[in-house]
C-alpha cells in the first residue's frame, strides 16, 4: 500500500517502513482537508518529519505562502509535538496561531499558512469510522459554504502593489479571507465551491465585496481583482465587471486572468475590448518564463504582467544564464508597452536586482503583508 500526498509529497510504503510512534500499533497520518482520496494522505515518517516548500522537506507543500522550512513533527514521550520553523504566514492548530511547541491529538486541525490538513491516527481498526468522519467533515463545510454566500461572511484583505524603488504604493491586490472555520482562504473557498460547480459566483461575490471594502481606502487606491479559470468562458464575467465598475466610477481597477487559464487569444482580446470600454485594465497574473508563450500573448497584450515568484525568488542568488534570460523577458515586455511587475519578493537583495532588471512594480512581503484596508495610507500615485 503506498500512501502518497500527491504533489505535495514523497510517497511512503507503509509496508516497507515502519513509521515511528509512541505505540508501534499506531500510524499518524495527515489529510489535506477538502480532499477523501488516498492520494491526499501522507504517513508521519520518518520522525522529526519536516513540511516547507524547499525540496528535502518530508512533506514539500507547491505553495508561496509557505515558507522553504514552514514546520516540524516528531514524537515525545509517546506523543506527536508540533513546532513552527520561525514561518513568515504561521503555523495553526485549530485555528490559533502558535508561538511555542504544541502536544497534538487526533482530529487536530493544522494549517502551515493558508494549506489545511487533519491529523489522523489509524490503528487498523478505525477505516469505517474515519470514512463517516469525513463524509460528515465535507458536509459541514458545504453547509458553512452555502450560508457563507448567503451572508457574504468574507473578509478582504488588501496586499499593497508598490513602484520597485519603493518610492511610492500606487495599489492593492484584493485577497480573499474568511473568519468561518474551514473556510478561511481562497484556497478553502473555492475548494467547497468546487464541488457545488459554484466557483464563478463565489468570484464574483468577492471581487464585489473587495471593491466595496477598498472604498474605505483613500480615494486613488489602484484595485487590482482576480478572475476564476471558468469565467474566462463566460459573458457573465463583463456583465460582473460593468456592476462593479458601476459601484464606483472613479476608483481605478485592474482584472487580473492567470496566464496559464488563457487558452484563445482573440477571446482575451474581446475581454480587453470590453474592459478597456468601462475603463478597467487588465493584468496576466503568475506569468512564466516561456518565450513562445509571451510572443503569443504579445498579439493580446495586457496593461500589466505579473511575473510569477517562481521566477523571482533567490533571482539574487543566481545563476546568471537565469538573470539574463529574465532581463531580455522583461525587456520584451517593455517593448510590447506593458507595465513587468515581479510577485513575491521578499528581501531587499531581490528587489535591488528587480530593479536593476527594468521592472516597474513589485509585489511581496519585503513592501507590506496582506492586511484590512484601515491599515494602509493614501497611496501617492495611481497606476
Amino acid at each position: 500500500m503506498i500512501v502518497d500526498a500527491g504533489p505535495f509529497s514523497r510517497p511512503v510504503s507503509t509496508q516497507s517502513k515502519k513509521p515511528i510512534t509512541g505505540d508501534s500499533k499506531l500510524v499518524w497520518i495527515l489529510e489535506k482537508i477538502g480532499q477523501s482520496e488516498i492520494d491526499s494522505l501522507t504517513v508521519i515518517y520518518p520522525v522529526p518529519f519536516s513540511i516547507g516548500r524547499k525540496a528535502g522537506c518530508s512533506l514539500q507543500l507547491q505553495s508561496r505562502t509557505v515558507s522553504s522550512h514552514h514546520a516540524d513533527l516528531t514524537i515525545r514521550d509517546g506523543s506527536i509535538v508540533l513546532a513552527d520553523r520561525q514561518s513568515t504566514n504561521g503555523t495553526f492548530v485549530n485555528g490559533q496561531r502558535i508561538k511555542d511547541l504544541i502536544t497534538l491529538k487526533p482530529d487536530d486541525v493544522i494549517q502551515f499558512a493558508d494549506v489545511a490538513f487533519r491529523l489522523r491516527c489509524d490503528d487498523h481498526a478505525t477505516s469505517a469510522n474515519t470514512i463517516a468522519e469525513d463524509v460528515c467533515d465535507q458536509a459541514l463545510a458545504l453547509v458553512q459554504f452555502d450560508r457563507m454566500m448567503e451572508k457574504r461572511l468574507v473578509t478582504p484583505f488588501f496586499q499593497p502593489i508598490v513602484a520597485m524603488d519603493g518610492s511610492k504604493t500606487i495599489g492593492y491586490e484584493v485577497l480573499a479571507r474568511s473568519r468561518m472555520f474551514g473556510l478561511e482562504t481562497s484556497a478553502a473557498m473555492f475548494g467547497a465551491a468546487t464541488k457545488l460547480n459554484m466557483e464563478v459566483e463565489l468570484s464574483q461575490m468577492l471581487r464585489w465585496e473587495g471593491i466595496r471594502e477598498a472604498l474605505s481606502l483613500p480615494k486613488g487606491s489602484h484595485i487590482f481583482v482576480n478572475t476564476h479559470p471558468n469565467e474566462l468562458n463566460k459573458p457573465e464575467l463583463l456583465e460582473s465587471m460593468k456592476n462593479v465598475r458601476e459601484m464606483t466610477v472613479d476608483t481605478p481597477i485592474t482584472l487580473e486572468v492567470h496566464e496559464a487559464a488563457i487558452t484563445s487569444v482573440p477571446q482575451m482580446i474581446d475581454l480587453r475590448k470590453g474592459l478597456r470600454d468601462l475603463n478597467i485594465k487588465i493584468a496576466y497574473d503568475d506569468f512564466g518564463a516561456g518565450q513562445n508563450r509571451l510572443s503569443e500573448l504579445g498579439n493580446a497584450a495586457p496593461d500589466v504582467m505579473k511575473f510569477d515568484m517562481g521566477l523571482i525568488r533567490d533571482i539574487d542568488k543566481g545563476p546568471l544564464e537565469r538573470v539574463k534570460v529574465l532581463r531580455s523577458i522583461v525587456q520584451v515586455v517593455l517593448d510590447l508597452n506593458v507595465v513587468p511587475l515581479a510577485e513575491g519578493i521578499e528581501t531587499e537583495a531581490e528587489a535591488k536586482v528587480c530593479l536593476e532588471l527594468g521592472f516597474q512594480l513589485a509585489q511581496g512581503y519585503y513592501f507590506g503583508r496582506p492586511a484590512p484596508p484601515s491599515k494602509f495610507v493614501v497611496p501617492e500615485s495611481s497606476l
